[in-house]
């Protein structure tokens, strides 16, 4: 009996952080810079915007010599949230750096204004946060733009700088963290 409640509840803890990955592909055309220069300039304001998987993929392509830290997170996911700070800490520390950071929030529309919202104001990333309707995502979206992530889970983080590119699945230390864009700015 202890085997199966056991067994059930790894089960659910499991596909909890696997239930919107699949649901993913609005994103943005638009870098952190270009997000942030749309927002206003009260520290956490809401300003995230809605971006289509297109123009996600455009972002995600963009090959040149800023390296983009891109970021597939939900807030009902555990060890999305569990890895923010380090995210935050690296920005800090690279801040006048040529590194983008920018999150892809993958939460149901019906979230935006609220969970999505408060979570953004409270960490005062609304000009690094993108939002995105996994409604609109298919198989595609993966498929084009990624070698080994399918949608199935997340965290994702996606790095690219000019034809360099590195694919994280699962919740990311701040020592992997830290090696994966020291790599990248060698």
């Amino acid at each position: 009996m202890k085997k199966i409640i056991l067994s059930t509840l790894l089960i659910t803890a499991l596909y909890s952080c696997k239930k919107e990955g699949q649901k993913t592909e609005e994103t943005a055309t638009a870098d952190s810079l270009s997000v942030t220069q749309n927002t206003t300039a009260q520290a956490g304001t809401y300003i995230p915007k809605e971006l289509s998987p297109e123009n996600v993929s455009l972002y995600l392509a963009k090959n040149n010599d800023t390296l983009y830290v891109t970021n597939f997170f939900a807030t009902w996911c555990g060890p999305c949230m569990k890895e923010i700070p380090s995210f935050k800490n690296k920005m800090q520390e690279l801040k006048g750096k040529p590194v983008k950071f920018t999150f892809v929030n993958l939460d149901d529309k019906a979230d935006w204004d609220g969970a999505v919202k408060d979570f953004v104001v409270e960490n005062n990333l609304g000009g690094s946060v993108i939002l995105l309707d996994g409604q609109k995502l298919d198989q595609n979206f993966f498929s084009n733009n990624f070698k080994q992530w399918d949608g199935g889970s997340i965290p994702f983080t996606f790095m690219r700088k000019g034809e360099q590119t590195d694919e994280y699945l699962g919740m990311m230390t701040e020592e992997v963290l830290n090696s994966k864009i020291d790599s990248f700015l060698k």
